[in-house]
């Protein structure tokens, strides 16, 4: 068990960490008052998830404790469902309905569809 801790624990740490050197790279470009960042960071975390998924079920490459560090650690470090949720606070409280109904559906639409195509990619493994 504590081993299982230990992992997901050094996985989530590397996966913030990259999470917030990807955010320094794009935040260079502010694209609106569209979330660019989290939208691209869990888009990323989502396809990955996707090729791990697929790896662990059709090749059974992965053993557990590597499915607890990349996906329950890393994945869940990286990507950022509580940035997600406050952006879209903030864009309600700012008054940007359009943009916030839009936000929404693109991200749960394209992190479903990242997953898919990273379970789809494994095909080619």
């Amino acid at each position: 068990m504590l081993k299982k801790i230990f992992l997901v624990g050094i996985g989530g740490g590397i996966g913030s960490v990259l999470r917030f050197v990807v955010s320094l790279l794009i935040v260079r470009i502010r694209f609106s008052i569209f979330p660019l960042t989290t939208f691209v960071v869990n888009l990323l975390g989502c396809f990955f998830v996707g090729i791990l998924v697929g790896l662990s079920l059709k090749n059974n490459w992965l053993d557990e404790n590597v499915k607890i560090f990349f996906i329950t650690g890393f994945c869940g470090g990286f990507t950022t469902f509580s940035s997600f949720s406050l952006e879209n606070f903030q864009l309600y409280q700012a008054g940007n309905y359009h943009t916030l109904v839009l936000y929404i559906l693109i991200n749960i639409i394209a992190g479903c569809a990242a997953v898919l195509l990273g379970y789809i990619l494994t095909e080619f493994f």
